[in-house]
C-alpha cells in the first residue's frame, strides 16, 4: 500500500525523533528545517537536534524522573536517546553528550534514510488540513509561523525567557585552584570544582548584582517571565545572599584532598568552601567545559569580567558566552489530546517543548509519540496514548488536561504520576516503586497495542 508523506516541521530533538519514528514505520517523511537559511536566537549550527542550553539530559538513574523518562524512551526504540548514549561524556550521575558529535551523528542518520527527504527552508504557515503534519518547531518557533499559529488557535501564544550557560576552554582553567571531584565522591571525579571562601563569594555576588544585562529584544526587562527550572544566575543572586549557595553553588559534598583529611572534623570545619562553582565536561575529549547552573543574560563583556572572579577562571578563555532567548509554547490544555493531536485538526500533531513540556528528554518523548501517531494515521491505524503511570504518559496527559489559564511548562517529575497503592515513606524506595510500575505498565501498553494492530490490520 502506498501512503502519502508525513510533514515534520523542525529538526530539533522532537522533530528528529518524530521523523525517525515515521520513517521506521515505512512512511515517507518531509523534514523541514529553516537552519542555516535562517538562524534562531540561540542556535549555533545547522545540525539536527542541537542542544542550545546545557549538554545534559539530566539524571541517568531510572529512579530519578529524568532517568526514568530516558529509560522508557530506550525501551521504545528512541533514536535520539540511543545516539545520546553512544556519544555520552563523563558527567557523574547524569547523561551528558558531546554536542558536536551527537548532533552530527543524528543529522547523518536522517540524511541517509531512504524515506526521509530534507528541505532547508522556513515554513511560514501550517500545511493544508488534509496533510498529516507534526509541528516540532520548539520554543524558538519563527515569528511568521508563530503568528500563523495564533490565528489558527485563536489564542495569544504563551512565552517565557530561557538562557544558556557559558562554555570555557578547559586548558585555561587553573587547576592549582580548582579540583576534580563528584559530589560525595559518587562515581568518578567528573566535575571541575572552583571553591570560594566567604569574602570572595560576597565580592562575586556584588559584581553579579551590579553587572549590566543585555537588552531583551522581545519585551522590556521588567515584564519578562523566566522558567523556574533554568533561571539566569543573576536572577538567583537577586533572590537573596545565600540563594546561589543552596542552588548551583552548593558546596556540600565537595572536598579537595589538598585541604586535608575530610574525616577530621576540625579540618573540615576550618577548610570547607563557602560556595563551589562546578563545570561539566562538554565534549568527549574534555577540552570544553560549561558552567553548571550559570545561565545568564549579562552582556558578553560583563560575563568575562564577572566570571573571571571565580577562583581558577581568572584566565579562562570563553568559547561561548551565555545567551537569553524567548521561548514560545502552546496553551496545550485547550488545544491538544493526550495523543498530541490538535482537537480541531486531528491530522495535525504537536511535539516537543512547544507543547509545554520542559527538558531535552521530554522533547524527545513528545517526538516519539507524535511521530508514532503520525505514522499510524498515514497507515490507517488508530492513534494511542501511553498510561499516566509512565513518565511519558504523565507528561502528555498533563499538558492536555492541566487547568488552563495559568498553564506553564512542566519538566518530568514524580509528582505527575498517580499515587502508589501504598504509601512508601523512604524516598529512594518510593521512586523505585514508581519506576517499576512505570516500566511494567509501559510494557503492557505496548504489548496491548501490538495485539490490537495484529487483530485489526490497516
Amino acid at each position: 500500500m502506498s501512503v502519502g508523506p508525513v510533514v515534520v516541521i523542525g529538526a530539533g530533538l522532537a522533530g528528529t525523533e518524530a521523523a525517525w519514528q515515521v520513517a521506521q514505520a515505512g512512511v515517507p517523511v518531509h523534514l523541514i528545517e529553516m537552519r542555516p537559511l535562517r538562524r534562531s536566537p540561540a542556535h549555533h549550527s545547522s545540525e539536527f537536534a542541537e542542544l542550545v542550553c546545557s549538554n545534559s539530559f539530566g539524571a541517568l538513574s531510572s529512579d530519578r524522573a529524568a532517568g526514568l523518562l530516558q529509560e522508557e524512551l530506550r525501551r521504545l526504540g528512541s533514536l535520539v536517546i540511543r545516539t545520546a548514549d553512544a556519544h555520552a561524556v563523563p558527567a557523574g550521575g547524569a547523561l551528558a553528550v558531546d554536542r558536536g558529535r551527537y548532533s552530527a551523528a543524528l543529522t547523518e542518520i536522517l540524511q541517509r534514510h531512504p524515506l526521509v527527504t530534507i528541505e532547508r527552508r522556513e515554513q511560514m504557515d501550517l500545511p493544508d488540513a488534509d496533510q498529516i503534519t507534526v509541528l516540532a518547531t520548539g520554543p524558538l518557533t519563527s515569528d511568521a509561523l508563530a503568528n500563523h499559529l495564533r490565528a489558527f488557535t485563536g489564542r495569544d501564544d504563551c512565552h517565557f525567557f530561557d538562557a544558556a550557560s557559558p562554555i570555557v576552554d578547559g586548558e585555561t582553567i587553573d587547576m592549582k585552584k580548582a579540583f576534580r571531584a563528584s559530589r560525595y565522591d559518587k562515581g568518578d571525579a567528573d566535575y571541575i570544582n572552583c571553591p570560594m571562601d566567604q569574602p570572595r563569594y560576597k565580592d562575586f555576588l556584588g559584581a553579579l548584582l551590579s553587572a549590566e544585562q543585555a537588552e531583551l529584544k522581545d519585551f522590556e526587562k521588567n515584564s519578562a517571565t523566566f522558567f523556574e527550572g533554568c533561571l539566569p544566575i543573576e536572577e538567583l543572586a537577586r533572590r537573596g545572599e545565600d540563594t546561589m549557595r543552596y542552588g548551583p553553588l552548593k558546596p556540600i559534598g565537595l572536598w579537595d584532598p589538598r585541604w586535608g583529611d575530610v574525616n577530621d572534623r576540625d579540618v573540615r570545619r576550618a577548610r570547607r568552601a563557602h560556595a563551589v562553582v562546578q563545570l561539566r565536561q562538554e565534549d568527549r575529549d574534555g577540552r570544553l567545559w560549561n558552567l553548571v547552573g550559570f545561565q545568564t543574560n549579562l552582556k558578553w563583556g560583563e560575563q568575562k569580567r564577572v566570571l573571571r572572579m571565580i577562583p581558577g577562571l581568572e584566565q579562562a578563555e570563553f568559547v561561548r558566552f551565555g545567551v537569553m532567548h524567548r521561548n514560545t509554547f502552546l496553551e496545550a490544555p485547550e488545544l491538544l489530546h493526550p495523543t498530541l493531536q490538535f482537537r480541531t485538526r486531528e491530522r495535525l500533531l504537536a511535539a516537543g517543548q512547544i507543547t509545554g513540556t520542559e527538558g531535552y528528554a521530554a522533547a524527545v518523548a513528545g517526538g516519539w509519540l507524535a511521530g508514532t501517531n503520525a505514522a499510524r494515521l498515514a497507515l490507517g491505524q488508530s492513534t494511542f496514548d501511553l498510561p499516566p503511570t509512565t513518565m511519558i504518559g504523565a507528561l502528555t496527559h498533563f499538558v492536555s488536561e492541566a487547568p488552563s489559564g495559568k498553564f506553564q511548562p512542566m519538566p518530568p517529575n514524580f509528582g505527575l504520576l498517580p499515587a502508589l497503592p501504598e504509601r512508601i515513606r523512604d524516598k529512594r524506595r518510593r521512586y523505585g516503586a514508581y519506576r517499576d510500575r512505570a516500566l511494567n505498565d509501559l510494557l503492557l501498553a505496548t504489548q496491548k497495542q501490538e495485539s490490537v494492530d495484529v487483530a485489526c490490520p490497516a
